[in-house]
This record gives structure tokens, sequence and C-alpha cells, in this order.
């Protein structure tokens, strides 16, 4: 990796370890956080490559002690316990938008890349805190996927207002 990669991969680490705490804690267990937002920013702006290693040292960051995850968490504990699979679905999550904005540069790949992204994070979220709380696909729908859908499709629609006019930044 080239330098100005390695610095952009830090500066968007640095964003989503800025914004991801910030959440609203529901009863689910679950919160809502602007870590999605980040994340699907990080794919868009710095492709699948780039976007996943920036979300990667975040998941390490958090995994060492900083309080980085939802409501200002951290540590294996939380890496690993009922949120996990939402923590580690991030990183498919920028990849795959990241993806998608690599094979064709417009909004329909963007939205396309975001929605699938998000497909595959609420599966492995979804699918991690049925084990975990061993609790039946309804109750995990109702706790993971539902109450976010608004909200992500918001984030979505914010990612796709920005993205365009930092991106060319990037590229400089």
């Amino acid at each position: 990796m080239s330098i100005k990669q390695m610095t952009r991969c830090a500066i968007m680490a640095a964003l989503i370890c800025v914004l991801s705490p910030i959440s609203v804690p529901l009863s689910s267990l679950v919160p809502i956080s602007l870590a999605t937002l980040t994340v699907m920013l990080a794919g868009v702006l710095l492709g699948s490559k780039e976007g996943t290693i920036s979300v990667i040292i975040y998941l390490l960051l958090g995994m060492v002690g900083l309080p980085v995850f939802a409501g200002y968490s951290s540590g294996p504990t939380v890496l690993f316990g009922v949120t996990g699979g939402f923590l580690f679905g991030y990183i498919p999550l920028a990849f795959i938008s990241g993806l998608a904005i690599e094979k064709k540069d417009d909004y329909k790949s963007m939205i396309l890349g975001m929605l699938i992204g998000n497909l595959v994070l609420y599966v492995i979220g979804t699918i991690w805190f049925m084990i975990y709380l061993k609790a039946s696909l309804g109750k995990a729908l109702g706790a993971c996927v539902i109450p976010f859908i608004p909200g992500d499709i918001i984030k979505m629609i914010i990612v796709c207002l920005i993205a365009p006019r930092i991106r060319p930044l990037l590229n400089k």
C-alpha cells in the first residue's frame, strides 16, 4: 500500500471510531448507531479494499480497549457479545459497498451495493443474535432488523448525498 492509501484508511478508521459510539440504546440490546453510516461511507469513498481495511482497523481498536463501539463501549466482550455479529458484519458491508461502486460509478450501483451490504449485515447480525441468545427468528428480526430499516435508508441517502462530493477530493 502507498502512503496515500494508508493515510486514507487511517483517516476513515478514525472517522468510524469518532462517529460509531454515538448511539441510541434500544430494549432489544442492539443500539442504533452511526456505525453503519460511516462503514458504508468507507466502502463508497475508499473502495472495497481500503474501506474494508478501515473497518478492520476500527474493530481491532475497539477490541484492544478503545471506546469506539456503540455507547463508547469496547473490548472482546463487546466484539464477541450479543452485537458481535453486527460488528463483524461491518466488514462485508464496507466490502460490498465499495465493490459495487468500483464496478460502476453511479448512484444505482452505490445504492445497490449499500442495500446488498446491509442485507448481508442483517443476516450475519441476526444469526449471531439468534445463536447468542437462543432466540427465535421472529424475535431476532423484531430486535435486529425491523427497527433499523428506516434509519439505514436515511443513512444510505446521506451517503449518496455526500460521497459524490468527497470522492473527487480523495482521488487528487
